[in-house]
């Protein structure tokens, strides 16, 4: 790839099992009420205004796809908190308390969701007088050493014309997988994961927690298109930065309305609490990219305010985009002509044939046909290169969406065959290989250790050896502190004890 050149059925029987296994936990469904619209007060990563500053509300990404190794169910993934720093402790990264983090579903293709999964959390605090995230090495979710938890609950509400018909907490109180502080902190972190994969009722399946960015690409294309001479390709910006993920999955079937019509619309939102007490969405995210880089910066807060029902107001920003105009401008290489019909065939109303669901409202979401199987060998071009089941049928984590999507701008699909791209081709990270597919998140102690350490078990049993000054004499705490940020953010919980341990060398020496 060279970079910038030119060369249905089953939904009654999954809810009735869902229901009944909720009413045997002690659970309970809440009676028929009323969903109205939430009003608009103001997603890629940090792509408006508005919700830039608040990162605990910006939805990053979405991911769909029919689950690989289960291909009856569909995997969901949305993303949060963009550029998550592992070592940014001592106030480390947790899903807001004041937010509902919602999984929309458009089952008919009438740009209205018929499905919501709603995420609310709630943040624990075992010690509040020590600034530790955790006190001691972590090694299980329910670990007395990991003092800020968080857990949460899922709630399942079917809507008719958006009003909701009924509303369902199918999980209460679910542990959240932790910030990956460090070494020290958190030995295995593997297994933290695996304990924060949680089991609903009817073959469905749930996790959130912190993972590795997956969404992969050289951010550098907003210096006027990758330094405007090419010198800016091929480094994925996004390499060793984290996010909070939210991953649901569920039988296919439960989310289709019939077997003859498999294609579902997929989007996320962010709602926050206003000082009124009511809720106010502050972000949405369906198809990657597109507030990020189709919407002006007049219509960015807009867009993530607004619902998919309401998208005629931004038809004229697919229709006439802004990006092939600066392509041409920097690269000369010719923009195709407008209208551009072709885009909305893709991003507004699916492929035909293959993801636009019959009689579609034009809408911004991420459509999937849930009857197509996983690929064997992916392709990372997914439709473009011949493999169905990838973007913008859905969006796998492997997908190159930057790749695909910035040949489809320039015309792939109107005839003007091109291998644009960013030269960054796949994630650095391996995706697992089960739910909740997405790559461990980058541990906050992975720079160089302190002198002394080789690393494992050796970061805290040999702490102490580790950190201890080369002349006693005329040291300080400062250069202690010093010296433990050297071996990593982990370090941080026993920089109290090793305090202890100096002075006494200290007093000893003197």
């Amino acid at each position: 790839m060279t970079p910038i050149s030119r060369t249905g059925a089953g939904r009654g029987s999954i809810a009735t099992a869902i229901c009944g296994a909720l009413a045997a936990g002690g659970l309970t469904a809440a009676g028929v009420t009323a969903l109205e619209p939430e009003a608009a007060s103001a997603s890629s990563h940090r792509e408006a205004p508005l919700i830039s500053g608040t990162p605990q509300y910006d939805n990053t990404d979405v991911y769909a796809f029919v689950s690989p190794d289960k291909p009856d169910t569909t995997t969901i993934i949305a993303n949060w908190i963009p550029f998550e720093e592992p070592a940014g402790g001592p106030n480390f990264f947790t899903f807001a308390e004041d937010a509902q983090y919602d999984l929309r579903i458009d089952s008919d293709g009438d740009a209205q969701e018929d499905l919501l999964f709603r995420y609310t959390f709630k943040t624990h605090t075992k010690n509040d007088k020590t600034f530790l995230y955790n006190t001691g090495p972590v090694e299980s979710l329910d670990d007395p050493d990991l003092n800020i938890t968080q857990t949460y609950d899922v709630e399942l509400i079917k809507l008719r014309h958006l009003k909701a018909v009924s509303k369902t907490k199918i999980a209460d109180d679910v542990p959240v997988a932790p910030s990956n502080v460090g070494k020290a902190s958190m030995p295995d972190y593997n297994t933290l994961r695996k304990q924060a994969v949680h089991k609903l009722a009817g073959g469905a399946q749930t996790f959130a927690g912190q993972a590795d960015d997956p969404f992969f690409l050289d951010l550098r294309v907003f210096d006027l298109l990758y330094g405007g001479n090419l010198s800016e390709v091929g480094n994925d910006t996004l390499k060793g930065y984290n996010v909070n993920s939210i991953a649901l999955q569920v039988p296919s079937s439960f989310l289709t309305t019939s077997h003859d019509q498999p294609v579902v619309g997929i989007w996320s939102t962010t709602q926050r609490k206003n000082a009124r007490g009511y809720f106010s969405q502050v972000s949405r995210l369906g198809n990657p990219l597109v507030n990020e880089v189709v919407n002006p910066i007049k219509d960015k807060d807009k867009f993530n305010a607004s619902a998919p029902r309401d998208d005629a107001q931004f038809l004229k920003n697919v229709t006439n985009p802004e990006l092939p105009k600066l392509i041409e401008a920097i690269y000369k290489i010719p923009a195709p002509d407008e209208p551009r019909n072709d885009l909305v065939d893709v991003f507004l109303k699916g492929v035909k044939d293959l993801n636009q669901p019959p009689h579609v409202t034009p809408s911004e979401q991420l459509r999937l046909n849930t009857s197509i199987k996983p690929a064997a060998k992916p392709k990372r071009l997914g439709v473009l290169d011949g493999d169905t089941a990838g973007f913008p049928n859905g969006r796998r984590l492997t997908d190159d969406v930057i790749d695909a999507s910035l040949q489809v701008v320039e015309g792939e699909l109107l005839g003007a065959k091109n291998d644009l791209g960013d030269a960054v081709d796949k994630n650095d990270k391996a995706f697992e290989k089960s739910f909740p597919y997405v790559a461990l998140p980058t541990e906050g102690s992975r720079g160089p250790l302190a002198k002394g350490v080789d690393g494992g078990n050796d970061v805290r049993s040999q702490l102490g050896d580790a950190l201890q000054p080369a002349g006693a004499q005329g040291s300080d705490d400062m250069r202690l502190i010093a010296a433990s940020a050297g071996a990593g953010a982990g370090g941080i919980v026993l920089i109290g004890a090793a305090l202890m341990w100096w002075r006494r060398m200290r007093n000893r020496a003197y």
